[in-house]
């Protein structure tokens, strides 16, 4: 069976996976940027220090983090048993009704500890369809994708991610501009999120349009045919612990340092030198497209060079990040300000962007789903989502940034030593990874038979 699909529908598969992607991480980094600017203020009490109010709207940033790794689980049982496609329609249907509905949410003044309440639940909501999301785009394409390309193609979908948080930081730019600051937070910020529901409904069509990789049809049909059902996240962290293991190193330091860099920057220039909201979302802007074009050049490199020295230099590069960065934003100078978030995306997807194909070479394909999904989002509890909470934290605590600096470098250190780790597996079929794991199947069996 023909495993890999042709250029034209490759491009096809990656225009399915990158739009729907784009829905909701636009959607997801929608909060994120809103949680910083907005949500502190409008759901929450006042305090009398706008700190705790941005420490508030992280915390519950962080239920839609918690909420990432049961849905992997769900969604990745799902994806495992029924399929890539009806997966990812279910996910991007769930998050687009979710972050909607967060723009008609009532504020604090109008119904009191309400207001939070319902926020969470729909952050909940939201991050639980999340968890699922991930696995299922990067497999769509790492799938059906040629062995010796994989980290290119695969790396699409990542790319995806700085596209969904640039509509969502141009769609606030564009609102901070046009309205005033008073408008803005009373009713400015919800035109972002109502907006949603369109994109979702063209995400949601273009997905329609994909099918799914012959290797999992070929896998779904032999486990039926056998009566198996041995795939799932049960069966992922019986047989794979160790592949696991890894991908939750290898995500750990790159989920800290991106919510460092994208939502932590935004506090520490807004709370420490007030600085101005428009410029502040200009310079993710440009960031953010940066980013985009350099993810899919940086998968390309892994095909050449390997998975594992890419990586390598990406934690290695994002350690000595803050040490040069937060000197440059207290500059206050605007160049170099963008210069700085610029420089700390371009690090990022030096982890970024080998991340699909190695994860998707860890795993043999009954079970992919289940093991990428868990291995990328049950790290984020403890990363992603506390990451700006800390630091923003350590800043009311401390008044600095260098306990955020050494949070960054020890993330790194966790990261390298699971890419050390790491077999390369650059140029890997993944039909060998399924050989693989019926030999070892066999091996297994074989005691038993003799008895």
């Amino acid at each position: 069976m023909e495993t890999t699909a042709s250029p034209r529908t490759l491009k096809t598969i990656v225009a399915a996976s990158m739009a729907g992607t784009v829905v909701e991480w636009y959607e997801f980094f929608l909060y994120a940027t809103a949680a910083s600017l907005v949500f502190g203020a409008f759901f929450f009490p006042a305090t009398g220090s706008p700190l705790d109010g941005v420490i508030a709207a992280f915390v519950t940033y962080a239920v839609g983090f918690i909420a990432r790794p049961l849905g992997g689980i769900v969604f990745g049982q799902i994806g495992d048993r029924l399929g890539r496609k009806p997966t990812l329609q279910a996910t991007i249907i769930i998050v687009g009704a979710a972050t909607f509905l967060m723009g008609c949410l009532p504020g604090f003044a109008s119904v009191g500890y309400w207001a939070p309440a319902l926020l969470v639940a729909l952050r909940f909501i939201q991050g639980f369809a999340l968890g699922g999301e991930w696995g299922g785009a990067v497999l769509l394409v790492a799938e059906q994708s040629p062995d010796r390309s994989r980290g290119f193609w695969a790396s699409w979908p990542q790319a995806a991610v700085p596209v969904g948080n640039l509509l969502a930081t141009l769609v606030l730019l564009v609102s901070s501009w046009v309205m005033a600051p008073e408008a803005f937070l009373s009713w400015g910020w919800r035109i972002a999120f109502w907006l949603s529901a369109v994109i979702v409904l063209v995400g949601f069509y273009i997905r329609t349009r994909v099918s799914e990789a012959p290797i999992f049809i070929e896998a779904k049909a032999q486990a039926e045919g056998e009566q198996r059902a041995d795939y799932g996240v049960g069966q992922v962290l019986k047989r794979y612990p160790g592949g696991v293991l890894k991908a939750m190193g290898l995500r750990f330091a790159e989920n800290i340092f991106y919510y460092i860099v994208v939502s932590f920057t935004i506090v520490y220039l807004k709370e420490v030198h007030n600085y101005d909201t428009a410029q502040l979302l200009l310079a993710l802007l440009v960031a953010h497209v940066v980013h985009f074009l350099v993810i899919p050049q940086i998968g390309r490199l892994s095909d050449r060079v390997g998975r594992k020295p890419v990586y390598l230099i990406g934690a290695v590069l994002a350690a000595t990040w803050a040490f040069f960065a937060f000197p440059l934003f207290d500059t206050l100078n605007p160049p170099l300000i963008v210069l700085a978030v610029t420089i700390g995306l371009v690090f990022h997807a030096f982890m970024y962007a080998p991340q699909p194909a190695i994860m998707a070479e860890l795993f043999p394909t009954r079970m992919r789903y289940s093991g990428v999904s868990l291995g990328s989002q049950v790290v984020s509890i403890v990363a992603g989502s506390l990451a700006p909470i800390l630091a923003t934290a350590w800043l009311k605590d401390y008044h600095s940034w260098l306990p955020v600096a050494v949070y960054i470098v020890i993330a790194c250190v966790v990261t390298l030593v699971a890419v050390v780790s790491l077999r390369e597996t650059k140029g890997i079929s993944l039909e060998a990874v399924d050989q693989a794991d019926a030999l070892r199947d066999a091996r297994s069996a074989t005691p038993s038979v003799a008895r």
